[in-house]
């Protein structure tokens, strides 16, 4: 149970016997724990002496509810201590730093994170009041407060701070009432219960029910209260029963009377559009064995004595709930006709319901709780309440795959609005998502009030809000990938069809620029764009630009479209070092080996591609060395029988893939760490620099620079050329040949 704080009963304005609440949450633990709780205690109550709550008692009576809550769920001295300092930061003068010298880093780290969190605090209900809007609003807040918190015990205090607060909820105006109850019940109540916290759960629904339908609440309490003495007297004549019915059996067991909740009781009503006295589970008992085997043995027992309720019976144990809930519940006929429910479970399983993952911090001499740990019963909670989501076991496993590659991040607006983003999203990306046209206008974005780049990546809890102009002016660099702008294809989409939807003669002079850019920076010239515009379906050379300007097709694609010319040998003004293009010199170790001759020259069949491990045969070509076929390929298979004099036996190289040596000019204005970064953006793609040489003009102060580098295909080199272009200062890089 969670217990209420005793300090909630003090009249208004005295001050609490702080003795003997710390004798309480002192309990079981050694002297230098309890000292260190002291002083918590001290600092708190000389931090908030002149402060009091709307009901009119000291402020310090809150913190310490709040901690006795803590220590009820059985958490340790760290959280107990940041749960009676969870306000100072924010309300008083004093700092983050000072708790981190007096008390710690965890402590101070747990103040942080609950600080963090309550400022998200009153959050706005979205523009769209329609309850599917409101229910995936309330399920981005609870995520993102999930996501916030590094230690899941920054979530525990914060629902006992949100406890409290509902408990002393009366003293606040009817509006305040209805909204902090409407907030509780669709954000705090639910998380609770994603982290199997039952008690706190139950009780914060039931205070929300009590302001936002005071009527129903009070028809139900009256109900059950009155009555309570008959009910209480049925209930010790089913446990009498039990208790002989399990000893005769050899069964331990502890049983005792379950409180329905009213909130449960009044959701029931509601599902099943039923009347209370409809109800079969307001009177229960609950039983608690050593083994889940006793539960299955108990059940007989119970279905033994009274006639089972057909349809009221659920296997909990097998088949757990999302949060890991684990109980057999069953409702009979009992004593006097009149029905009861019956929930059967472990001690153990009885815990976890109780303090759901609040029990993994259960105090233990010299034990630390484990942070890998807490991510990981997390991530599981999750995934089965995805399984409860997905209609089929397909749909799951898809939703599955995604999730677990792509985790999200959550940001809010300006107003407070929580938008959900895959991880690693951009603000470029944000502004697309708030709408298409705050996109198409952005001008800049700021994140936390500071103004950054608009290829910045955003993390949970940032609060983002974009700067736009009167006109849409998106850049043809957003979808370029190497510059890292955009994120999501939803994003992308959006700026290719504005660009596709531009002048025509615009978008082939856009395109054509952008090409012949690409071109001049990897060392090409002379390519016959017609026949590179035939090749990728366009019916002329301006349908090609065009498609380019419009962001339908890239750069890259046009000059792959060269590359396969030229090792079709229809290209002939390409250079023959163009990266990308297999090496035709002899190779005895290189990716084939000719098996009883010397060193021949090879390429590979377009008609089959084979590739490492393939069964592979070598055809001798007029002038071209020796063609490598996979031996099931169509066109081997189809020889006559005189050509296949001229099939020699080849397999597969022991060589690691190829890379070529391309030297790279950079030209700059000239600056401090210029080189380095230039090295910073080649060794993050991993390639290695063989040799540079730079040198300055210091009349101009421009800085030119050489590079021999290895690349592995002509891809690399344009993504690399891209982002050297990108740093500051720099002019022109390009390809030198």
């Amino acid at each position: 149970m969670v217990a209420r704080a005793d300090t909630t009963n003090l009249p208004h304005g005295q001050p609490p016997d702080l003795e003997a609440w710390l004798d309480t949450v002192a309990q079981g633990r050694d002297e230098s724990q309890r000292q260190f709780l002291r002083r918590a205690l001290e600092r708190a109550r000389l931090a908030h002496r002149e402060q009091t709550r709307a009901s009119g008692e000291p402020y310090l009576v809150h913190c310490l509810a709040v901690a006795e809550i803590v220590h009820h769920l059985k958490l340790d001295q760290e959280a107990i201590a940041a749960a009676i300092l969870h306000d100072v930061v924010e309300d008083t003068g004093i700092t983050l730093d000072s708790i981190r010298e007096e008390f710690g880093d965890g402590v101070a780290r747990l103040v942080d994170g609950v600080t963090k969190m309550g400022r998200i605090g009153e959050i706005s209900e979205p523009v769209d009041h329609k309850h599917a809007a409101k229910s995936t609003h309330s399920e981005s807040v609870r995520k993102l407060l999930l996501a916030m918190a590094e230690d899941v015990r920054v979530v525990l205090i914060k629902l006992a701070d949100r406890l409290h607060n509902m408990r002393t909820l009366r003293y606040l105006s009817e509006e305040r009432q209805r909204r902090i109850a409407r907030e509780t019940l669709d954000i705090f109540a639910p998380l609770a219960n994603r982290l199997g916290i039952w008690q706190v759960k139950w009780e914060l629904e039931d205070l929300s029910l009590r302001y936002l339908d005071p009527d129903a609440y009070h028809r139900i309490a009256s109900l059950l209260d009155g009555r309570r003495i008959d009910r209480e007297r049925h209930i010790e004549e089913v446990k009498t029963r039990l208790y002989s019915a399990f000893k005769a059996a050899g069964i331990e067991a502890d049983i005792s009377g379950r409180p329905k909740h009213i909130y449960s009781i009044w959701r029931k009503m509601q599902r099943k559009n039923v009347h209370f006295h409809e109800i079969f589970d307001v009177q229960a008992v609950r039983v608690l064995v050593d083994q889940p085997r006793d539960c299955y043995a108990a059940l007989g027992i119970v279905h033994s004595l009274w006639h089972h309720i057909p349809h009221e019976f659920d296997d909990y144990i097998a088949n757990p709930k999302s949060n890991n809930y684990q109980s057999l519940h069953t409702a009979v006929i009992g004593p006097e006709g009149r029905a009861v429910e019956v929930q059967i479970r472990t001690r153990e399983m009885h815990e976890h319901a109780e303090l759901g993952i609040a029990a993994h911090w259960m105090y233990k001499e010299g034990a630390r709780h484990d942070a890998g740990f807490e991510r990981k019963v997390l991530w599981l909670r999750q995934l089965l309440e995805w399984k409860d989501e997905e209609p089929s076991a397909d749909e799951f496993v898809d939703r599955f795959k995604s999730e677990s590659v792509e985790e999200r991040v959550y940001v809010l607006t300006p107003q407070g609005r929580v938008i959900d983003m895959p991880a690693g999203a951009t603000a470029l990306d944000f502004a697309y998502h708030v709408h298409t046209d705050v996109g198409h206008r952005c001008r800049g974005v700021k994140v936390n009030g500071r103004i950054v780049p608009l290829s910045y990546e955003l993390s949970s809890g940032e609060q983002v809000e974009v700067l736009t102009g009167t006109q849409a002016r998106p850049s043809r660099d957003w979808i370029n990938p190497h510059l890292g702008y955009l994120k999501t294809s939803r994003a992308r989409s959006k700026v290719r069809h504005w660009i596709k939807h531009q002048d025509r003669d615009i978008n082939i002079a856009a395109g054509r620029s952008a090409l012949e850019r690409e071109l001049h920076r990897l060392g090409l010239s002379n390519a016959k764009l017609e026949e590179v515009a035939s090749r990728l379906n366009f019916s002329d050379v301006d349908g090609l630009m065009a498609a380019l300007g419009r962001g339908e097709t890239q750069t890259g694609h046009v000059v792959n479209a060269i590359m396969g010319l030229a090792e079709s040998g229809t290209e002939e003004q390409v250079p023959s070092s163009l990266p990308g293009r297999r090496s035709t010199h002899p190779r005895e170790a290189g990716d084939f080996k000719i098996l009883g001759v010397g060193n021949l020259l090879t390429n590979t069949a377009r008609c089959c591609r084979p590739v490492p491990d393939d069964s592979i045969v070598g055809y001798i070509t007029r002038g071209r060395g020796v063609t490598i076929h996979r031996s099931d390929c169509p066109n081997v298979l189809r020889l006559k029988e005189q050509d296949r004099e001229r099939f020699i036996d080849v397999e597969w190289g022991d060589a690691p893939a190829s890379v070529f040596p391309v030297d790279i000019s950079i030209t700059a204005y000239d600056r401090p760490g210029l080189l380095r970064d230039v090295s910073n953006v080649l060794a993050n793609d991993k390639i290695n620099m063989l040799g540079v040489n730079t040198y300055t003009d210091r009349k101009e102060m421009l800085a030119h620079m050489e590079l021999q580098a290895e690349v592995t295909d002509v891809g690399q080199l344009s993504r690399v050329l891209d982002r050297i272009g990108q740093l500051s200062n720099v002019i022109e890089v390009r390809r030198k040949v």
